[in-house]
């Protein structure tokens, strides 16, 4: 505003623009509670990030994953599961996963896709399977008929042997020689006299062509027994063979017997009769693991890794789907074996191994063909588990690999199961800062993650937006089943409190967790009530309470005012002492208080000494808002020549430090005072930042602000003219207290809105502000004497003419 225009008056508000009644004009007057609204399906208040949702479930291709951004408290992941468990995908298919044995390579469990919900039925199945086995393989091995074959086996080998032994044994005895064969496998030749070996001396007396001979027959005889036993051993391994395939073909039938009918059962599943097929000649190869006889052995086939056991004829379900539901997880605490899974050690007598059997799932196997909902900021805190995402979203594939071989280089001997095809949506759920510096510092984060789902922080207020917020409402209730439904006027007043928290009479917050909480906590006191239903007063003793277990800070600080410990004055005239008004937060609570701002003047160069800035308790915001106050002045009172006064200018009694500008009208109007010496009303408390014009800027807190000072004001006495200064921006933004609505209504206490500092300064100091003469040109003219600038312009005025004289 121009420096040359008289400013306008300031606006007295009335009650009714202090509070924004909810009248649910849109809601059916036969609708009473919420036990008569329909739940709400959608989320309430957030169609932009709800497109963004549907978009990306919508679409298949890789990389549309969702970041969901907003502060905590917003019900993000509560709205988006209830969004997604009412919106189920209609073209999505499940599948059960399973692992099974690479019959093979062990190392290298394989994966069965099975149809959703067919996973553990095929598990039983082989189980009874293999129990059934374990008893009928050695029962057909136990019968007479295999005796009898085995026997016959044996007796055809025995014959063959006994033949070829015989006959040479034979050929022996007519050549003079005596064959005998031993237990052992040995033989012996022996020279016959007669019917008698020859001992030494009747060897000796024999001819040299007679031992010769016999010496030739024994060396022909070796050859052909020699022949004879590898025939012997020829004969043996086409018994091996014979028996082996005998036993094959035994077991054989007992498996088409047992495993056929599984095989028809499961025919629509190509890798379940595969992985049957499969089973089946693995099981011919080592049928000497279902013959043990021992149940010592038998338990060690069981349970060790070198050996070839049932166990290896096992299936680790995985993730059964159980039914065609969507699935929709939500991982706590994403550490790397929760989110990829990993593979247990199990001991057996001291011995420590592993198998396929022993690979658990992780979140994103649970996940797999819906969606996984995490925090990004736990994410990104436990070691390798962003890298582990990126590396399955970029691959679209689940490979569970060890960490502890990842990380380390040990060679230690591991699995390395066959990868799962992957399909899932990741919701990511973190605030700007955190997708900030993904954008920033990861490439791959836009790659990935390429739909935003940015929440908002408060919707419009209008009718019907308050009917869709009372079947938002209503859908809290019903979530929680042990929940007394909220009649009419509760509802009302709920929705009122929602204004309140968005500090705006034209909007709504959406930061359910609060509006939950609320719901909650009237409902313990409506129940400690001994009431059917959630009702205002019940709402009421919500707040009270909420606010008591909160507000030991604020209490100790109003009872400084009580004990004079704070000095304040809510009554009479000061010259350039104001109350300004500031908003004090906690982790969980924030309340008003007003400051005394003193200034004093002193000869100088027109510059304004910010006391707090010297000392380093302002911070630069402040600092900011006492420059453009310094301009502002300078422009009024220093168009013609300097000020020739420094200004000193301090919050009292502040300690802890001072930011933000919503007080540089404040110390505008006692800077003004100080140099004009008029008196300032101490019973009315200013709060408002201001431009280089000195026009009127918003501010944040206006409610806490008021009712701090209206508090402060019963502590010190009231009067019927005290009250408030607000620039006429903050107006929308009142949602005052009960009590200082009905003493607004009753003429007890004020609330003005204002434009312009001027405005302000007329309420404060009694007199107009002021305006340049017309007659000259604006850089020489003069305000009005009577007037607050031509007061202030008079005393610099002569001032100068005084540093002049001397």
């Amino acid at each position: 505003m121009p420096t040359d225009v008289v400013s306008s008056q300031a606006t007295l508000l009335d009650s009714k623009q202090l509070y924004r009644i909810c009248e649910l004009d849109q809601l059916s007057t036969d609708c009473q509670s919420t036990a008569e609204l329909t739940p709400l399906d959608d989320i309430v208040g957030q169609e932009r990030a709800q497109q963004a949702v549907e978009f990306a479930m919508g679409i298949k291709e890789k990389g549309y994953n969702i970041y969901a951004i907003g502060q905590n408290g917003l019900g993000k992941r509560t709205m988006m599961l209830r969004y997604l468990s009412r919106h189920e995908p209609s073209d999505h298919t499940l599948y059960d996963w399973c692992y099974v044995v690479n019959f093979d390579d062990t190392r290298c469990p394989k994966v069965l896709k099975l149809s959703a919900g067919t996973g553990l039925e095929f598990k039983k199945a082989v189980e009874k399977l293999m129990l059934k086995l374990v008893k009928a393989l050695p029962l057909a091995f136990d019968n007479e008929m295999y005796y009898a074959r085995t026997e016959k086996l044996k007796s055809q080998l025995s014959q063959k042997q006994e033949v070829a032994l015989t006959e040479l044994t034979e050929e022996a005895k007519q050549k003079g020689i005596s064959l005998s064969l031993t237990m052992q496998g040995d033989y012996q030749m022996l020279a016959l006299n007669g019917e008698e070996p020859h001992d030494e001396a009747s060897f000796e007396a024999l001819t040299d062509a007679e031992r010769s001979q016999f010496e030739s027959n024994i060396n022909g005889l070796e050859v052909k027994l020699r022949g004879i036993i590898r025939q012997i051993t020829e004969w043996e391994e086409e018994f091996s063979d014979k028996q082996q395939e005998h036993d094959e073909q035994v077991a054989k039938e007992v498996l088409i017997h047992f495993i056929k009918p599984l095989k028809d059962k499961f025919k629509h599943q190509p890798e379940a009769r595969t992985f049957l097929t499969g089973m089946q000649a693995d099981i011919l190869d080592n049928l000497d693991i279902f013959l043990e006889e021992s149940e010592e052995q038998l338990g060690l086939a069981y349970a060790s890794l070198e050996k070839k056991m049932p166990r290896r004829y096992q299936v680790n379900v995985l993730v059964g789907q159980g039914t065609q539901k969507f699935p929709i997880v939500v991982e706590e605490s994403p550490s790397y074996h929760s989110l990829f899974g990993y593979v247990e050690n199990a001991t057996f007598r001291g011995t420590v191994f592993t198998d396929f059997s022993l690979i658990r799932p992780g979140s994103l196997h649970k996940a797999n063909g819906g969606v996984l909902l995490m925090d990004a900021v736990k994410v990104l805190e436990r070691p390798y588990v962003w890298d582990g995402l990126k590396r399955a979203l970029r691959s679209r594939k689940l490979d569970l690999s060890s960490l502890e071989r990842e990380v380390s280089l040990s060679g230690t001997i591991s699995l390395a199961p066959e990868p799962i095809p992957l399909d899932v949506k990741i919701i990511l759920f973190g605030d700007h800062e955190t997708y900030q510096l993904l954008q920033h510092y990861d490439p791959d984060f836009s790659e990935l993650f390429r739909v935003t789902a940015d929440f908002e922080d408060v919707m419009d207020r209008t009718a019907a937006s308050e009917a869709h917020y009372a079947r938002f409402i209503s859908s809290i209730v019903h979530d929680n089943n042990n929940m007394l439904h909220c009649d009419r006027a509760a509802i009302a007043r709920i929705i009122e409190y929602s204004s309140r928290e968005a500090e705006d009479q034209q909007k709504l917050s959406l930061h359910s967790a609060n509006i939950a909480n609320l719901l909650r906590e009237s409902n313990y006191c409506a129940k400690s009530a001994g009431s059917q239903q959630i009702l205002v007063p019940h709402v009421e003793q919500a707040l009270r309470n909420q606010e008591q277990r909160v507000s030991r800070l604020h209490d100790n600080i109003m009872q400084s005012f009580t004990n004079g410990t704070t000095l304040i004055s809510t009554q009479g005239k000061v010259v350039g002492q104001i109350n300004a008004l500031s908003v004090i937060s906690t982790s969980d609570h924030q309340f008003g208080m007003p400051n005394r701002i003193t200034a004093t003047t002193a000869f100088g160069k027109g510059e304004v000494m910010d006391i707090e800035h010297r000392v380093k308790l302002g911070g630069r915001i402040h600092s900011k808002g006492v420059l453009i106050l310094t301009a502002y002045l300078a422009s009024v009172l220093g168009k013609t020549a300097q000020i020739p006064l420094t200004t000193y200018l301090t919050f009292e009694q502040s300690y802890s430090g001072v930011d933000g500008d919503s007080a540089s009208m404040a110390e505008c109007c006692a800077i003004i005072s100080a140099i004009s010496e008029q008196a300032l009303r101490q019973d009315i408390a200013i709060t408002g930042s201001m431009n280089q014009f000195g026009e009127a800027q918003p501010i944040g807190g206006v409610n806490e602000k008021i009712e701090g000072f209206f508090d402060v004001c019963k502590i010190k006495g009231r009067t019927s003219d005290q009250g408030v200064i607000i620039p006429a921006s903050n107006m929308a933004n009142l949602m005052l207290r009960k009590d200082i609505v009905d003493a607004v209504a009753q003429g007890e206490f004020h609330i003005w809105a204002i434009t312009h500092v001027t405005q302000a300064m007329e309420l404060l100091l009694g007199k107009t502000a002021g305006s340049l003469s017309q007659t000259a040109a604006p850089s020489q003219g003069q305000y009005s004497p009577e007037s607050i600038f031509g007061i202030a312009q008079q005393k610099l005025t002569a001032l100068r003419s005084l540093i002049k004289a001397d």
